[in-house]
């Protein structure tokens, strides 16, 4: 007679398979939770090294900041002292305008004429003065249209206080000065 074994086998076959299927989640559990912390321990490593980066380039850009802005100042500053350059060659230029402009007020008066005020505004000059006859006047602005150093004569008016032989005129008249040529030929 063939020999049965009554012995609970596919019991302890389900039971074997049972653990083998619990070892097998369980180390499924056990590996997602390493690559997990792995992955997370990546990736703060990662991020911690592009902070640092980050922080070194914050740094750098701060200190560019500050360069372009020391920059821009010197810019002005220079800017400044160029403006302040040219003024003082300007004025060096001018200098002997004045010269010719008082030399050239004492050639162009006629007789019976007489300064009271000679203004300057830029290259505006404002003579104001009394002449005794309204011939004067006329010969005033001729002489000054004939100038080399004076243009554009504008008379404003004459005001006769007195009578007779004492009668003498106030006058207010513009003029332009003629500014010396540079080296360049630019006024």
């Amino acid at each position: 007679m063939p020999m049965i074994n009554l012995l609970p086998w596919r019991e302890e076959l389900r039971q074997k398979r049972k653990k083998d299927f619990l070892l097998a989640v369980l180390g499924a559990v056990l590996m997602g939770v390493v690559l997990t912390f792995g992955t997370k321990l990546f990736y703060q490593s990662r991020i911690s090294y592009q902070d640092e980066r980050n922080d070194l380039l914050r740094n750098e850009i701060a200190e560019l900041n500050q360069q372009i802005d020391e920059i821009n100042e010197l810019e002005a500053q220079k800017s400044r002292l160029l403006d302040r350059m040219e003024i003082i060659e300007l004025l060096q230029r001018s200098r002997p305008e004045s010269v010719h402009l008082m030399d050239e007020t004492v050639d162009i008066l006629p007789e019976g004429t007489r300064l009271t005020a000679l203004n300057q505004d830029g290259t505006r000059i404002q003579v104001i003065g009394i002449v005794q006859s309204s011939a004067r006047v006329s010969a005033l602005m001729r002489n000054v249209d004939q100038s080399e150093w004076l243009r554009e004569p504008w008379l404003e008016g004459v005001e006769y206080s007195g009578s007779g032989a004492t009668r003498d005129g106030e006058f207010i008249l513009f003029a332009d000065q003629v500014g010396m040529e540079n080296d360049e030929g630019a006024l």
